[in-house]
């Protein structure tokens, strides 16, 4: 049982222990308990395995969990270690300040221009893609080829290197090892034999194009000063290195390198943990987004439409597509000390589920909130602290939420733009593991506009 919490305060409402055992036996996922658990208004939860569980989705509850609290609520073991290891998104305290220090400038500010060129280079290979499917008359698979988009966008970010179908095939089977993941910590078990398998594939893309990257950093001069904006590598001969145009700074993997140098905490070790980490943060959300979006547009043609003519409508989408189908639906954290949340009692030992997945149906803030209805933004009047974030609030905010805006707003204009889309069979339920994802492929046909 719970310690007695010995803060003032109301204790929050529990779900009777037989509701909780009845939703366990059922097999059904999280999000089914967390319905049974949900009171508008008051601070609900449950207990499961000796552990007690508070459901957070008043926007001002979230807004003082993540964002002002952000220091007192704490991660207690991410649900990803196991294939992120000690990289930002896992880490915490000093190693996770130093570890985001030096990553804010490449995905914030004017740090975004300097990826436009990668953003560009992968989506043209998309519309490429579809442009070949139109002619021919053949059936494309959206989930695919947004998923390879994104991967080809964050590895040529990585490394400045395209991507190629060999790493493609790599890389891409870290949605098999998320899907594997619990979806909160209360619910880790040990992974299964081929997602182990499927994770030292991983391990050993990442540490060859490593070490890789590491021979070409000695070669053309340690630090980023010794490159030119602009310059195009060439090899003895004199000719171009086929498919590498070094831009102005230097690829991300390069400066995890440039700090190694002075840095020991980047061991190849962690240099692998931090790779993975942004490769994983940077295609699996975008892909899944890209997805929803898809499937919200092809249920409203209307919408489709408006948004091939206007980029401001585009935005638009993806921000009402982030709203009902945010893929970090679930934001675990950890009371490690007794507190008090706005009048509720939280005993040292709680964790805090934050869900935005719940948060963004409020019907206090968002009226019709099943409803697609892009109207919605930009919003007309500021919203209550708490009451968006597709992306997370506070300082463990994902890092790179303008890098995800920014590339999935250039690919949804541009084949929005150039096609019309139709979807050929219907889109599997939504699957609510450690992100929210449609079940299956997404396959449709696609046609030029005339």
């Amino acid at each position: 049982m719970q310690s007695q919490c010995v803060t003032d305060g109301m204790p929050p409402d529990f779900l009777d222990d037989d509701a909780v055992a009845a939703w366990t036996a059922s097999g059904a996922p999280l999000v089914d308990l967390l319905r049974q658990a949900h009171t508008p208004g008051r601070l609900s939860g449950f207990r499961r395995g000796g552990r007690a569980a508070v459901l957070v989705t008043e926007p001002r509850h979230v807004h003082q969990v993540l964002g002002v609290g952000g220091d007192r609520y704490v991660k207690r073991s991410h649900r990803a270690r196991p294939l992120l290891g000690d990289g930002m998104i896992t880490a915490t305290g000093e190693a996770w300040r130093s570890q985001r220090k030096l990553l804010q400038a490449m995905f914030t500010g004017r740090g975004i221009q300097h990826w436009e060129h990668h953003i560009a280079g992968a989506a043209a290979c998309v519309v490429d893609r579809w442009a070949e499917r139109a002619r021919r008359g053949a059936p494309t698979d959206i989930a695919e080829d947004v998923q390879f988009f994104t991967v080809d966008t964050i590895w040529r970010s990585l490394t400045d290197r395209p991507l190629d179908r060999e790493t493609y095939v790599d890389l891409a089977a870290v949605q098999d090892i998320v899907a594997a993941l619990p979806a909160d910590v209360g619910g880790a078990s040990a992974l299964p034999p081929e997602v182990e398998s499927a994770i030292a594939a991983l391990d050993e893309r990442i540490l060859r194009a490593l070490a890789d990257a590491r021979v070409r950093h000695r070669r053309d001069g340690a630090g980023t000063g010794s490159r030119e904006p602009g310059a195009v590598r060439t090899t003895g001969a004199g000719t171009r290195e086929p498919g590498v145009v070094r831009a102005a700074g230097s690829s991300v993997l390069d400066r995890l390198l440039d700090a190694a140098e002075t840095d020991p905490a980047y061991t190849d070790r962690l240099i692998r943990d931090e790779l993975v980490t942004l490769l994983v943060a940077g295609y699996e959300s975008s892909a899944r987004t890209l997805t929803w979006a898809f499937v919200l547009l092809d249920a409203h043609p209307e919408v489709m439409e408006r948004a091939a003519r206007d980029a401001s409508a585009v935005e638009a989408v993806l921000s009402e597509t982030l709203r009902l189908y945010p893929t970090g639906w679930l934001l675990p954290r950890h009371s490690p000390a007794d507190e008090t949340l706005d009048g509720w009692a939280i005993p040292a030992g709680t964790d805090l589920l934050v869900c935005p997945y719940l948060t963004h149906r409020d019907p206090g803030v968002w009226p019709e909130p099943e409803t697609f209805d892009p109207g919605r933004f930009p919003a007309r009047s500021p919203l209550p602290p708490g009451a968006y974030l597709p992306f997370g609030i506070g300082p463990r905010a994902c890092l790179g939420t303008r890098f995800a805006m920014r590339e999935m707003e250039v690919l949804l204009g541009a084949l929005l733009a150039r096609f019309t889309v139709e979807t050929t069979e219907p889109v599997g339920a939504p699957v609510f593991g450690i992100n929210l994802r449609p079940a299956g492929p997404l396959h449709a046909r696609v046609r030029e506009r005339t």
